[in-house]
């Protein structure tokens, strides 16, 4: 009983984006000129906006690091800046309010941690997420307390 997503169209869009951003900059550092323009341009500065185009593709790819993963004993949450595991007896609820961008974990004294990888804008992918990871819950859930 394990449970892995990732955001869907989020990561769609970010790889597009790394790729034009990519590219855009390596034909920019490739076509730069090397003769007088009112500017000289040496091949550090071709070298640099390809570099610099990297640097962009991997911001850009950044945005497909969230993951939840839920098994037995609890959800590992892993967001833009970090990941961390929580057990099931520290989640009160696993909730999608109204409105929200993502799902998030209810957590005791009203505080929450968002689930970017389950995300509103995946429509019928985010429901069977939320449908699943409620699923792995009841079960963990139910086994500890017949257990």
């Amino acid at each position: 009983m394990s449970f892995v997503v990732r955001p869907r169209r989020v990561r769609v869009i970010a790889g597009i984006a790394a790729v034009v951003l990519l590219s855009a900059f390596t034909v920019a550092g490739l076509l730069m000129l090397r003769e007088y323009t009112g500017a000289y341009f040496r091949l550090s500065d071709q070298v640099a906006m390809i570099g610099i185009g990297l640097f962009l593709a991997a911001g850009a790819l950044w945005f497909t690091r969230p993951r939840v993963r839920a098994d037995a004993e609890g959800v590992e949450v892993r967001n833009m800046l970090g990941s961390r595991r929580f057990a099931w007896s520290d989640i009160e609820q696993v909730s999608f309010p109204d409105g929200s961008p993502w799902a998030r974990l209810e957590l005791p004294h009203d505080e929450y941690v968002p689930l970017v990888a389950i995300q509103a804008m995946d429509g019928e992918h985010a429901i069977t997420a939320m449908r699943e990871l409620r699923r792995v819950r009841r079960e963990a859930v139910g086994e500890r307390s017949v257990g």
